[in-house]
């Protein structure tokens, strides 16, 4: 088990606010942290990896990691870390970058060939594609075969289709290592396919904890669904007004009345929703 509880004070957008997280982990489970920016999401992740100080205590397995004003050094903390940036070695070969964290060189050649990068072993990282080298980061992850992967939404410079390949990667290594996987996402589909447990970050504190399920298909009275997107035009056609909202990777239209589109601003992030299959729209 996983035993987490922290407490920091975090410099917001608003001023200082405090992080208070209480949070036990099973291990082996895929978790997923979500939640505004600013929430504290990425601050938690270098907690637990020791490279941010905090007040508390962290337990793995029953070894300490913080307890009070002890805190184990990152290097014996056994994690590894997948962030945005690929952070490769570039007078390095793909092979080698692996190698630098471990000598293991079957370890290096079984997750070459598990992610499709074994033909590519020999190349440098300026030779490769951001999909290629997002593998290349998180085969390097694995190498000290981790008690916990930490993952700071590692995919989100790539395009749909290349996310889509390397979530089923992720989930074939998290599977395979029997790794505790704890990745910040804001891509429901992502988290959908990944994660069996999710928790909500706001303000520095958890407000949500459940399954994929119950968090992400949250609804309100009647509405069949609902999604939230940035309202990025107002249009008048004939009689009708029609908003323009983006939401993920696609731009909806929305058909609205003359008072909604009186009151609604461009720029804001707007929630659509349908009741009885009439989309609605609103702040």
């Amino acid at each position: 088990m996983i035993r987490i509880e922290v407490q920091k004070a975090l410099l917001g957008a608003a001023g200082t606010m405090p992080m208070m997280i209480s949070l036990e982990i099973k291990e082996g489970t895929f978790l997923a942290i979500a939640g505004e920016s600013g929430s504290g999401k990425t601050t938690f992740l270098r907690i637990l990896a020791g490279l941010e100080e905090a007040a508390g205590q962290i337990s793995v397995s029953g070894e300490r990691w913080l307890d009070g004003k002890f805190s184990l050094p990152p290097q014996k903390r056994r994690i590894g870390f997948v962030f945005q940036e690929y952070a490769l070695f570039d007078n390095m070969s793909v092979e080698e970058n692996l190698l630098f964290v471990n000598r293991d060189k079957a370890l290096a050649e079984h997750l070459l060939k598990m992610t499709g990068l074994h033909e590519l072993r020999k190349r440098y990282p300026n030779a490769l594609s951001g999909g290629q080298k997002q593998r290349v980061s998180l085969c390097r992850a694995m190498m000290n075969r981790p008690k916990i992967l930490l993952m700071d939404e590692p995919l989100s410079a790539l395009d749909p289709a290349m996310r889509t390949k390397l979530q089923h990667e992720i989930s074939q290594l998290h599977k395979e290592f029997q790794t505790t996987t704890i990745m910040v996402s804001h891509d429901p589909s992502e988290i959908y396919r990944l994660a069996e447990r999710v928790v909500v970050f706001e303000h520095g504190k958890i407000v949500c904890d459940g399954t994929p399920s119950e968090i992400l298909l949250q609804t309100s009275g009647s509405q069949k669904f609902s999604f939230e997107g940035e309202l990025l035009e107002i249009r008048k056609a004939d009689l009708l007004y029609v908003a323009i909202v983006s939401i993920g990777q696609q731009l909806v239209q929305v058909v609205i009345s003359q008072s909604d589109a009186e009151k609604l601003q461009v720029g804001t992030m707007v929630r659509v929703s349908t009741k009885a299959f009439h989309p609605t729209i609103s702040v």
